[in-house]
Formats: C-alpha cells, sequence, structure tokens
C-alpha cells in the first residue's frame, strides 16, 4: 500500500502534529505501507534529516506567527501530483489549511479516497488568534468550516474519544474513528535527570516542576504561573521549567516578572527529543498541564513513561488519557486546588513512588505500533470501500493507480 501524507507542519517545527506525523510514518513503514509526506520548506530554521520520500515545499512565513510557513499554492499542488504520479492508494490530510484543500484537489485527480486527521481544536484557536472576534462568533465560523471540510473526505481520525464526541456534536457525518497517537518504543528509555539538572544548574534537592509543549496562549500556561505562586508560598525554593516555543514566550516571561516569581520561572527552549527532553521528563518532580484545546496531549505520556508524576486538568482530549490508576493527580482548573496537588506530590515521597510506578505501565499500554496497525486496517478499509462504490462524481477513476503494495 501506498499512502501519500500532506501536512502544513512538520519538523524541524515541534509540536504534537509533527510528532504524530513521524511516529505513524515510522510504523507505517515496518508493516509494509509506504508514505510519501508533502510538507513545508522552513527557510530560516535549520534543516531536519527527512527521507527520500518527503517533498519540501517553498513557503513563507505566517504573518505574525514567527514559527509558521505557508506553503505556495502552486508548488504545492505541483507536489501533491509528483507523488501521486508514482502510484496512490490513498491521500491522509494532516491539517486543515492550505494542505487540506490541495490533499483533497490531488486525490480527486488520482481518483483515490482521503483521509484526515482532527489535530486541532479551532474553537479556542480563533478565540485567542482572533481575539476582536465576539467568542459566538468564532465558535460559529469554526463549526461551520469544520463541517465543510468534514464533507470532503471518506473518514476521519480523532485522537481522543471526546474529540469525536465533540465533532459529533457540530454535525458532522463523516465516520470517524478514534486513534491516538501512540509512544515510540524510544520513549521508554529512560532519561537522566541527575544530568539534565547538572546541564541547567539545578541543585538535586530543589523542587522541580515541568511543563512540556508549545508556548502558546491556548496552552494555558499563565494558569500554571499564577498556581506557581501559591506553589512557591509553601515551598521558597520550587522552580518551574517550560520547555518549548511559541508566540506568548514573551508574555509570559512579562506574566512571570509581574507575578515577582523572578528566576523561578525557567525557559529553555525546545530540548532535542532524543536525548535532552528525555532527561528534562525525568528530572522532574512533577508534570503540570492545564490546556484546553488538547485533542490528546501526548506530553502527558511522554511524562509518565519516564515515571514522571503528573498533576493535570482534564479537558477535551487529554481526558481520554487522564484516567484512575496513570499516574496522575486529576484537578480541577482552580489555582489553589491545582497548587495544593502539586505541594501534596512535592511532599510526600511514597505518593511520588506510587504514581511513578502507576505511570511506566500505564504508558507502556500506548505502544505506537499497535496504534499503526489500527490506522492501516481504517486504510484497507476506506481503499475497499472505494472500490466497492465509487464516488459519482469521480467513476471510472478509482483503482486508475495501481496499488503497489499491500
Amino acid at each position: 500500500m501506498r499512502v501519500v501524507l500532506v501536512s502544513d507542519v512538520y519538523f524541524p517545527r515541534v509540536n504534537g502534529v509533527s510528532t504524530s506525523i513521524r511516529t505513524f510514518r515510522s510504523d507505517l513503514d515496518r508493516l509494509g505501507v509506504d508514505t510519501a509526506l508533502v510538507v513545508p520548506e522552513y527557510s530560516a530554521a535549520p534543516a531536519f534529516p527527512d527521507d527520500a520520500l518527503v517533498s519540501r515545499v517553498p513557503a513563507t512565513r505566517v504573518p505574525f506567527d514567527p514559527e509558521d510557513y505557508r506553503m505556495r499554492w502552486t508548488a504545492l499542488v505541483q507536489a501533491l501530483d509528483a507523488a501521486c504520479a508514482r502510484g496512490v492508494d490513498l491521500v491522509h490530510v494532516q491539517t486543515p489549511f492550505l494542505a487540506h484543500y490541495a490533499g483533497v484537489r490531488a486525490a480527486r485527480r488520482a481518483g483515490v479516497p482521503v483521509v484526515a486527521t482532527y489535530h486541532t481544536f479551532f474553537e479556542e484557536y480563533l478565540h485567542h488568534y482572533m481575539p476582536v472576534m465576539p467568542r459566538a462568533w468564532g465558535r460559529a465560523l469554526a463549526r461551520r468550516f469544520t463541517r465543510s471540510q468534514c464533507r470532503d473526505v471518506a473518514a476521519l481520525v480523532a485522537p481522543s474519544a471526546p474529540m469525536r464526541d465533540q465533532l459529533l456534536e457540530y454535525g458532522v457525518d463523516t465516520p470517524i474513528h478514534v486513534l491516538p497517537t501512540g509512544l515510540p518504543a524510544d520513549r521508554f528509555q529512560a532519561g537522566d535527570g541527575a544530568r539534565f539538572r547538572a546541564a541547567h544548574r539545578i541543585p538535586s534537592g530543589v523542587p522541580l516542576l515541568l511543563y512540556v509543549g508549545r508556548v502558546a496562549h491556548e496552552k494555558n500556561i499563565d494558569f500554571l504561573l499564577r498556581m506557581f505562586v501559591d506553589v512557591r508560598a509553601a515551598r521558597p525554593d520550587a522552580l518551574l521549567l517550560v520547555a518549548g516555543e511559541g508566540p506568548a514566550r514573551a508574555a509570559l516571561r512579562d506574566l512571570a516578572q509581574s507575578l515577582e516569581l523572578g528566576d523561578a520561572v525557567r525557559f529553555v527552549g525546545y530540548l532535542d527529543r532524543d536525548s535532552a527532553l528525555l532527561d528534562c521528563y525525568a528530572a522532574g518532580d512533577v508534570f503540570v498541564f492545564a490546556s484546553r484545546t488538547e485533542t490528546q496531549g501526548l506530553v502527558l505520556l511522554e511524562a509518565m513513561a519516564q515515571g514522571t508524576p503528573v498533576v493535570s486538568t482534564a479537558v477535551l482530549g487529554t481526558r481520554s488519557i487522564l484516567k484512575p490508576g496513570c499516574g496522575a493527580r486529576i484537578v480541577e482548573e482552580n489555582e489553589e486546588a491545582f497548587a495544593t496537588a502539586v505541594l501534596d506530590v512535592l511532599g510526600d515521597e511514597t505518593l511520588r513512588e506510587e504514581l511513578a510506578c502507576e505511570a511506566r505501565p500505564y504508558a507502556a499500554a500506548w505502544s505506537s505500533m499497535a496504534m499503526a496497525e489500527r490506522l492501516v486496517e481504517l486504510y484497507r478499509g476506506v481503499v475497499a470501500s472505494r472500490a466497492r462504490a465509487p464516488h459519482p462524481d469521480e467513476e471510472g477513476a478509482a483503482g486508475s493507480i495501481a496499488p503497489r503494495r499491500a
């Protein structure tokens, strides 16, 4: 089987979509599925080591967003047509911007079906990035936009059951398959917490809270900073470390200063996923998270895989991960209650060890290979359905490009 993936984001741009794509591609390859990938070229970023099936499309910066790039339409169309011309069974769209429209167009020209993964919870994104728009207008626009795009595809992948339920509430009637991104085996390699603390001059006995992820407004990191004021009142030696980059970094630095947290909050930027990030997770005494927009929340599982206790709210996609016995304390979005849970974990070594012992085996159950096997079954089912009943607008086109291998 051969699949063409298309996305508006990919490494070196670090986020959950990039991680999901790389994880699934690696396991799909082991299962005999070829995946060509069409993604932006990040001219101002360090080159990422691509394989031969990755096509980089010339792109320009998105205004007011230093991290993201917009692919040039003509070049994107040409890259997708070239990828499909080498033989394709299915197109899998990963993002809802230019990649969606170009991916649907390419699939129709090739006479193959389209699958899309719904990674992005638009309601909250519009609220944060278009604040002048009344929230009710943004919600209505997001839902209409989502329904329109979902009608273009044969099947949808939702990273969590709550995200599926949200789509159903929107009125989406395209078949939805709940399929999280799993953890690859290398995420379970033990990180060296002592090495990380030494590199960042954090003494071994200092209580360390961690946040890992995009440093963006919708991640609710400002709540964590305000909560941390209460933690510091009880544990003046505690530190909060924020690993990641994003458009909210400057505002959060200013907020930390206004809250008189000073050097107690450290922003360390992106960390290498294969070494420093694992060490970072292992260095932490507690991982803190309060995002309202996650369609899954993969960083929670990554922390659990290192045996790091978690304190988190459970909203949208994170509800599918945060279950009893997962190695986490689940709390409401209340600064005092959240801080109390953090202090309970920091102050009780036995509790930390119990949570760590729960977390590791729980994370191990989220195997990326098992998720990839389910995705292959979805692909096969969509392709088989298309072969039985081609779309009336494309009668005779289905099957015009021969599958490469099953």
